[in-house]
């Protein structure tokens, strides 16, 4: 072997979205070329190289000083067999960081600039910290709305573009922040059924209790290849799946795994995101929900009204049609909160069970009501009407055993999980507030979304009357670990507040 190459081995670590490189202390090439750890280094090998964020490593189990470790991604992406030869070097700092500093210092950039920076971070030029400093630069009100609409337009241009090469393709998007709130797999379906296209394709959760893709992979399989998806859609007009498997807008992915943890979620950021991700999955028309609410991420009617205008500006610009709808968040939608109670609920509508929730009941068909007058064969406020009917002739239903017989559909247990805790009212009164936030975290300590029946099942939702001692709600959780870890955290803070009717927050929205 030349004194200048080293052995690949892989190194069984998944470091999401980041590519990392692996040298033993004693290696010769570590030492020669006065590596330093984190700094950045370029492999190459037959035409091939990848940029990595570089680890010293003492232990020769993990790696050999002949070796040069390589993570799971930086592994993939390389994409040669274990043991081949590589050369390893400097990695030249990635240029477009000048346009970051600039950005630091207050100045303005051009879409050349936005280019190059989302180029980079795509080609793995950016280490997390690098990222890091560009979502700091553009976070909070450091974007105006040109600078958005550059963003959004480097991110689409990032990865693939879908074209399904129909006039009108439907979507829809909530902002999120709002626990159960499963719309999506009930909006779907009775768009579906009545003939327009709508490829639905989700995220799993990041920091919410559950996912559309979480919650119907209770149902039917979502990791869909492609070709998969596009049969599907072709054939049923629709689906429900992770968008994972395509490369739409990637540099949003990457942003996401950095953004996530540093509770970075600017309104900016989030326009582009969503609006890079929509047009990327080829859609034409999109609504989308905006919950306001004392715990949803929108707490206040003008900060709502001034997102809107900015996913109208930038949607306009892109040629995408794009509504805006302003929702009630002030609690939890349905009954459930995690996948197999949220999945229970939506097949409770589905089904017109008399026990469905009726909040998301009603919030579904005035979304789903919306998109159908995207329809020019539909006139102006008869969408809701449409969408009452397929749901209720059970059409919807129809259409969603489609599409899980479609994607494979997974054996039904809708049966949350066995370990079970109540949590009850600590004084007479009516319920005036829940608390979103707390809601979801007590979901996501039970378990939720990994384990699938860990969650929250909601009894008593604004306004319900209670008597001290009668159940608010149950938790549920498949380990001891997890319920203990939930039932403390309810203990500490509930989520619910009692007192009097004069007390509730009342909605500011008007469907």
């Amino acid at each position: 072997m030349a004194n200048d190459t080293l052995k690949i081995r892989r190194i069984a670590i998944d470091t999401y979205h980041e590519n990392v490189a692996y040298l033993h202390r004693d290696c010769s090439i570590y030492r020669a070329e006065g590596f330093q750890a984190l700094s950045k280094i370029q492999v190459s090998t037959n035409g091939a190289k990848v940029l990595a964020v570089l680890n010293v490593v003492d232990d020769t189990s993990i790696v050999q000083a002949c070796e040069l470790g390589l993570s799971e991604q930086a592994f993939k992406q390389l994409n040669v067999a274990e043991g081949s030869l590589v050369t390893v070097n400097h990695a030249e700092p990635p240029k477009s960081m000048d346009a970051v500093r600039r950005k630091i210092n207050g100045e303005r950039l051009d879409q050349n600039d936005f280019n190059s920076i989302t180029a980079d971070i795509v080609d793995a030029r950016y280490s997390k910290m690098e990222m890091a400093a560009f979502l700091v630069a553009t976070g909070q009100n450091n974007l105006d709305r040109d600078e958005l609409l550059f963003l959004t337009r480097a991110m689409l241009d990032s990865g693939d573009r879908m074209n399904w090469h129909e006039a009108l393709v439907a979507d829809k998007h909530c902002i999120g922040g709002i626990p159960g709130n499963r719309t999506s797999m009930l909006v779907v379906p009775i768009v579906a059924a009545h003939g327009m296209l709508i490829p639905k394709t989700s995220s799993r959760a990041i920091t919410s209790p559950a996912g559309t893709a979480d919650t119907m992979e209770v149902l039917a399989e979502v990791n869909l290849t492609p070709d998969q998806l596009n049969d599907i859609v072709r054939r049923e007009r629709g689906c429900l799946a992770w968008g994972g498997t395509a490369k739409l807008a990637p540099v949003d992915d990457m942003l996401i795994a950095v953004e996530r943890p540093l509770g970075i979620d600017s309104q900016g950021q989030m326009v582009a995101s969503i609006l890079s991700k929509k047009l990327a999955a080829g859609s034409t028309h999109l609504i989308v929900d905006i919950p306001v609410g004392p715990t949803a991420k929108v707490r206040q009617m003008r900060q709502a009204l001034a997102l809107r205008k900015l996913f109208e500006f930038v949607g306009d610009r892109l040629n995408l049609h794009l509504e805006v709808m302003i929702t009630d968040g002030r609690q939890p939608v349905g009954h459930g909160i995690g996948p197999v109670l949220e999945a229970r609920d939506v097949m409770q509508v589905l089904q017109n069970d008399p026990e469905a929730p009726a909040d998301l009941r009603q919030k579904s068909l005035q979304l789903a009501g919306r998109i159908l007058e995207f329809d020019p064969d539909v006139r102006g406020g008869q969408g809701y009407a449409i969408a009452r009917d397929i749901l209720e002739s059970g059409r919807a239903w129809v259409k969603m055993n489609a599409f899980i017989n479609a994607q494979g559909a997974k054996t039904l247990d809708l049966h949350p999980g066995q370990l079970c805790h109540e949590i009850m009212a600590v004084s007479d009164g009516v319920v005036t507030h829940i608390d979103n936030f707390q809601m979801a975290k007590i979901a996501r300590m039970a378990g939720a979304p990994m384990l699938k029946k860990a969650g929250v099942d909601l009894l008593k939702k604004l306004g319900s009357p209670v008597r001290k001692g009668e159940v608010l709600y149950r938790i549920h959780a498949e380990f001891p670990a997890d319920f203990q870890f939930a039932q403390h955290l309810a203990r500490q803070d509930s989520g619910y507040t009692i007192g009097c009717d004069e007390q509730i927050l009342k909605s500011l929205i008007e469907f």
